[in-house]
């Protein structure tokens, strides 16, 4: 990795939820690589009041007060919000009990700071990280249509293509909770990295895994080993896996080590009319149609490479 290359400027959209913190964290923790202009907070493990909070926690957690948090959409473009707690916990970030925060939230919506971001920096420089329902990144595009040819780049967490489901047989939960917003965002003509729950999925922690974080002897160290205790008893159950999937993280590592990672670029498109399937990211992996690529689907990724990048860039916090 060269050393003389800027970080990458970047707005993390996040709903926390204990794997967006972790996410949180590894950007906090590799400044030579990534610039965290702002966090927005979205409604979607749990409601925006608690999301906005949990974001707060985190950059207090890691010590960097200064990163300005934005409270943004408190419910999907046009659908009621369905929330997670049943994974995340009452309060998104259940496990370890976690001290209010005591940053203030940031005045401004979230979505007017994304728009002024982005036209306050130079075209092309400024890279989009949601982790979570992408309303408040849509609600921007049509808000102000100019923005949307100034993004970099959004890398994203959200939708499958053989994984499929984890909210209904046939949707991901960031997109199925605002398949409208998804619509918008993967139809934009931005350039689109998708981390979808295939990838995801291979991003499991392990009882040796945890312990690392938990090894470190940090405070950071110390929660993300109890988030990850917490959290990962559903994926467990559910999936009868050795480990919960880091799902988010993996957004914030492939700005730091692409090369973790390998995928597809492909044409998604986003079911918002069908009961059945509503919010499915309909990825053509084969190229059955032909319809123009406008995502690059990730499908594999270097665990260990990227759990040995985890714990390193946590335990500088």
């Amino acid at each position: 990795m060269t050393q003389d290359k800027s970080p990458r400027k970047i707005i993390i959209d996040t709903d926390p939820g204990q794997d967006d913190a972790v996410a949180i964290l590894l950007a906090l923790g590799s400044p030579e690589d990534v610039e965290v202009l702002g966090v927005t907070a979205v409604a979607g493990n749990v409601p925006l009041p608690l999301t906005q909070k949990n974001a707060r926690i985190v950059c207090e957690l890691a010590g960097k007060t200064e990163v300005p948090v934005y409270a943004g959409c408190e419910a999907p473009m046009k659908r009621k919000l369905v929330t997670a707690e049943h994974v995340h916990g009452k309060t998104g970030l259940d496990g370890p009990v976690m001290p209010d925060p005591t940053m203030p939230l940031t005045d401004g919506h979230a979505v007017d700071f994304i728009i002024e971001t982005l036209r306050n920096h130079p075209e092309k420089s400024v890279t989009l990280c949601p982790l979570g329902p992408l309303t408040n990144i849509a609600t921007a595009f049509a808000k102000a249509p100019d923005i949307v040819d100034r993004v970099q780049e959004i890398v994203m967490m959200g939708g499958a293509y053989f994984e499929v489901g984890n909210i209904t047989p046939a949707a991901e939960f960031n997109i199925y909770v605002d398949p409208e917003a998804a619509d918008i965002v993967f139809k934009s003509g931005v350039p689109i990295v998708v981390m979808p729950l295939d990838v995801t999925h291979k991003a499991l922690t392990t009882a040796e895994r945890v312990e690392a974080f938990r090894n470190l002897g940090t405070e950071p160290g110390r929660m993300v080993a109890e988030w990850t205790d917490f959290f990962e008893r559903f994926d467990k159950e559910k999936y009868g896996s050795a480990g919960a999937p880091l799902h988010d993280p993996c957004v914030i590592a492939y700005l730091i080590q692409p090369e973790l990672f390998s995928g597809r670029h492909i044409n998604v498109e986003i079911e918002t009319g069908s009961e059945l399937t509503l919010g499915m990211t309909v990825a053509d992996w084969w190229g059955v149609t032909d319809r123009p690529a406008n995502a690059m689907f990730m499908g594999d990724l270097d665990a260990d490479g990227f759990f040995a990048l985890l714990t390193e860039r946590i335990a500088r916090l």
